[in-house]
């Protein structure tokens, strides 16, 4: 078996790559791995039409080897990491693909600490998987007992927790800042914060303006949320909001736009609550994480007032990691995934609004002119769709041109090639302090790939 688990769980086309036997397979596994016989579990969805087959046949997978399965119903991402620290769960789960598109759909665990899972867990899982019947291997090499199939009372059960999103809501509203007053916009992007988000800012005082709250199954992150936040910037100028919010398929993300329309760069975002912090004392050891395509701006703007930008690979996990590394309180990414350690374990669009908010009502400024004490470089993407991606390095002419534009920006700029861990695109970075020089290079390399890469 290849490598089931991605940098963001088990993804793929539903029913056709991600299919319900592998859900059951991968619910069995990851019973075993993660409590076994007799321990709780929380499972929760986004609102894609596949949600519920995938949900019946994970939850039947644990339940096969004995865990007891509660299902959470719709929920965002970083609700279900929080409910899978209550004490009456060892683990949690999550059926979303996040930002994908709605044929999409993934599966992603959570340990009893609301923490992703290690990379040799999800080995140790996906060895479990290995084969029909297959054996558990523990990570330190030794043959254990077969999966388990318990009959009788030794059969888990499914039962319904919907009741606690609202545990979820109530521990965000405790942090909230009075809105009173304030008009606020909010794009649900027809995911899974398609209800707790309203509540929330409705029970914060704020008058609230929501779009893109009527989900299908069919319609999430379709021409909305935060992979298209077009009506959100149209919606924020003709309701005259001070502030809009577009969250992603499953929460765990945001994109904000100011009062004038405009989109508040992602890193711009992580260096005011940055600097936020660190006036209240609260950015431990004067560090930052982000990643290897945080923008040389925000560096820049961190340095000036002593704090220091750590980076790490693209993705989430990776910047938890390097969170924990350095002992540092934040951390984030350019697309609106930003943790708080101290309070979550993982990006969460709605705390990073609500903290955002509150930077608003103490300092009384408009969003605009906050946005403006982070420099940004700027900073240009294309998704280059490309059958070797995960070889491009291995591709000398195209190796070449890389290394060739890298020099030609020196300190002026950089280039970041990747393949995406989520979609079939190769990510092709390029940040310089002039807005030309960074679409032409990122064309000329966008050209190259296509042509070296196909």
């Amino acid at each position: 078996m290849g490598r089931l688990f991605g940098t963001d769980g088990v993804r793929g086309v539903a029913n056709m790559e991600l299919t319900p036997e592998l859900a059951l397979g991968l619910g069995r596994a990851a019973g075993c791995i993660l409590g076994g016989l007799g321990h709780g579990v929380i499972v929760g969805r986004d609102t894609r039409r596949s949600g519920r087959m995938l949900e019946s046949a994970l939850a039947a997978g644990l339940c096969s080897v004995g865990m007891e399965v509660w299902l959470a119903g719709i929920i965002p991402t970083p609700g279900l990491a929080y409910l899978a620290t209550l004490p009456e769960f060892v683990a949690g789960a999550v059926i979303s693909a996040s930002h994908n598109p709605a044929p999409d759909n993934g599966i992603k665990f959570f340990d009893g600490d609301g923490l992703k899972l290690a990379d040799a867990t999800e080995e140790e899982i996906e060895r479990a998987m290995d084969g029909d019947g297959a054996r558990l291997v523990s990570s330190a090499g030794s043959r254990a007992s077969a999966l388990p199939r318990p009959t009788e009372v030794g059969i888990g059960r499914v039962g319904d927790r919907r009741d606690l999103a609202d545990v979820y809501v109530g521990r965000l509203l405790s942090y909230a800042p009075p809105l009173t007053g304030m008009r606020v916009v909010l794009d649900c992007a027809n995911g899974a914060t398609f209800r707790v988000a309203p509540k929330i800012f409705h029970a914060s005082g704020a008058e609230v303006r929501v779009y893109f709250d009527a989900p299908d199954g069919t319609n999430i992150n379709a021409g909305c949320g935060s992979t298209d936040p077009r009506a959100l910037q149209r919606a924020v100028t003709e309701e005259r909001a001070a502030v809009g919010f577009a969250f992603d398929g499953d929460g765990d993300r945001v994109v904000v736009v100011d009062e004038t329309g405009a989109i508040v760069d992602g890193d711009a975002l992580i260096g005011i609550l940055a600097l936020d912090m660190r006036r209240r004392g609260e950015l431990a050891g004067d560090v930052v994480v982000g990643t290897v395509t945080t923008n040389g701006g925000l560096e820049a703007t961190l340095a000036r007032e002593g704090v220091r930008l750590e980076r790490t690979p693209v993705g989430d996990k990776h910047v938890f990691d390097g969170i924990v590394r350095h002992g540092a309180s934040l951390g984030g990414e350019t697309s609106g995934h930003v943790i708080i350690r101290r309070l979550s374990t993982t990006g969460d669009g709605i705390l990073t609004a609500l903290r955002l908010l509150t930077v608003l009502r103490e300092r009384n400024v408009a969003l605009s002119e906050l946005a403006r004490t982070v420099e940004i470089w700027p900073q240009v993407l294309r998704n280059v769709p490309a059958s070797r991606r995960q070889e491009w390095e291995q591709v000398p002419s195209f190796k070449i041109a890389v290394d060739e534009m890298r020099k030609r920006l020196g300190d002026s700029g950089s280039v970041i090639v990747r393949p995406s861990g989520t979609e079939p695109v190769l990510r092709i970075y390029v940040e310089a302090r002039s807005s030309k020089v960074a679409s032409s290079s990122a064309d000329e390399l966008a050209r190259k790939a296509e042509e070296l890469l196909r």
